[in-house]
């Protein structure tokens, strides 16, 4: 007589996956994405200048980018659950000492160097590697999509919720009360399985050094990572500065909340679109897409008059191609080199967009401060984007010829 095995219980389940994992990617970019709501009262509080805040997190976003490839090969090492338990802590230690900042050195210390390991140990592609490798390969591009989507709603969720916490308590207090939500990541780490292996994929024997050496080989995966860069530069100079901008054009603060908060909502529509999309169609021709438009969009907003509703639709559109790019730049990682190395793979890609985020965040506050407008900073984006449309267009997206013996047969 055979016994049967026992159901798994309902917090191993695919789906417990996909929502902790998503849950994750809400509550880490959520909070980050709405530091700039605290540019304007920080500085008329503390007596400091825009580019010494953007400074602060410039450096965030570039150790964002640095700490991501290392906490990537943990994961893919050891699996994800102790990185972003352990991680959580790190941001909460960060957002906490950034609200006991009173000089320049320990806001780039507490904002900058350790918000952006905790940011990088927690970061929502590890939780979208997660959630990738508890689904099979026929749904995974979707699934990708579905993370990406995760962190914008967090957007959402914490845009009003930050605003509303610095309009009723101060900015010192709303940053404690950032600080203790972030610390939430840690039980649901222990919601995420701590395995390297993907769901309908078999075992490869390939080292990490091997499959580093490989990407390295391969001109798609630098073409890749270059265009990258410009997603980094766009997204992080509008997060930052966009709030200060539309106040300097006369408008209340919660419009720039407001408008955060729009991008957030457009943007699980474009995450999710981009997920079905890429799971049928070229992902580079969709990503050559995506930046240009991004160019179009942001250069309508010059020209047109400067009104409430010309700031929301420039923010809903936006926000349609706002993250749409991470599904389809991750997931041509996945298509060509295969799930195994994914987060590290992928962290290399990332630290191309954050050395972006860097140079955009920071350029966004020298270039205000040295002309007392963002102008010239909006005509940099916009030939940026131009130019990452044309350097996806050349990319081979093929899976390389070793992954057509490393799938399971359908059913098993």
């Amino acid at each position: 007589m055979t016994r049967s095995n026992p159901p798994s219980p309902w917090w191993k389940s695919p789906a417990a996956v996909i929502a902790a994992g998503c849950l994750i990617g809400m509550i880490g970019f959520g909070i980050r994405s709405i530091f700039g709501l605290f540019l304007t009262p920080m500085t008329l509080a503390q007596d400091w200048s825009r580019e010494t805040f953007a400074l602060a997190l410039a450096i965030q976003n570039l150790l964002w980018g640095v700490g991501l490839p290392f906490a990537g090969a943990l994961a893919d090492r050891y699996g994800p659950r102790y990185v972003l338990a352990g991680g959580a802590v790190v941001y909460s230690v960060g957002v906490w000492g950034m609200a006991q900042a009173r000089d320049t050195l320990f806001l780039h210390l507490t904002a900058g160097l350790i918000v952006g390991m905790g940011v990088a140990l927690t970061a929502f592609s590890l939780a979208m590697v997660a959630i990738a490798r508890a689904v099979g390969p026929d749904r995974r591009s979707l699934a990708l999509g579905l993370g990406t989507a995760a962190g914008s709603f967090g957007q959402v969720v914490f845009s009003p919720v930050g605003q509303g916490f610095i309009s009723s308590f101060g900015w010192h207090q709303a940053l404690l009360l950032l600080a203790a939500i972030s610390l939430l990541i840690v039980p649901l780490a222990f919601l995420v399985p701590n395995t390297t292996t993907a769901k309908g994929e078999v075992s490869t024997d390939q080292t990490m050094g091997e499959a580093l050496a490989e990407a390295r080989g391969h001109p798609g995966y630098l073409l890749l990572t270059t265009g990258f860069f410009a997603c980094g530069f766009h997204i992080a100079f509008i997060t930052v500065h966009f709030p200060a901008f539309v106040q300097d054009l006369g408008f209340a603060a919660v419009v720039g909340a407001i408008s955060i908060a729009l991008i957030g909502i457009f943007n699980i529509l474009g995450s999710f679109g981009s997920g079905i999309y890429g799971q049928r169609w070229s992902k580079k021709i969709g990503l050559a897409a995506l930046y240009a438009l991004r160019a179009v969009v942001t250069l309508g907003m010059l020209l047109a008059p400067k009104t409430n509703l010309t700031i929301y639709l420039f923010a809903a559109a936006l926000g349609v191609l706002w993250l749409a790019t991470v599904p389809l730049t991750s997931g041509i990682v996945e298509q060509v080199f295969g799930p195994r190395y994914l987060a590290t793979l992928f962290g290399i890609v990332f630290l191309s967009h954050q050395v972006g985020s860097f140079i955009g965040v920071w350029l966004g506050g020298f270039i205000y401060d040295s002309t007392g407008a963002y102008d010239l900073m909006w005509w940099i984006a916009i030939a940026v984007n131009l130019a990452a449309a044309a350097v996806h267009i050349p990319i081979d997206e093929r899976p390389l010829p070793r992954r057509l013996g490393q799938r399971q047969p359908s059913g098993e």
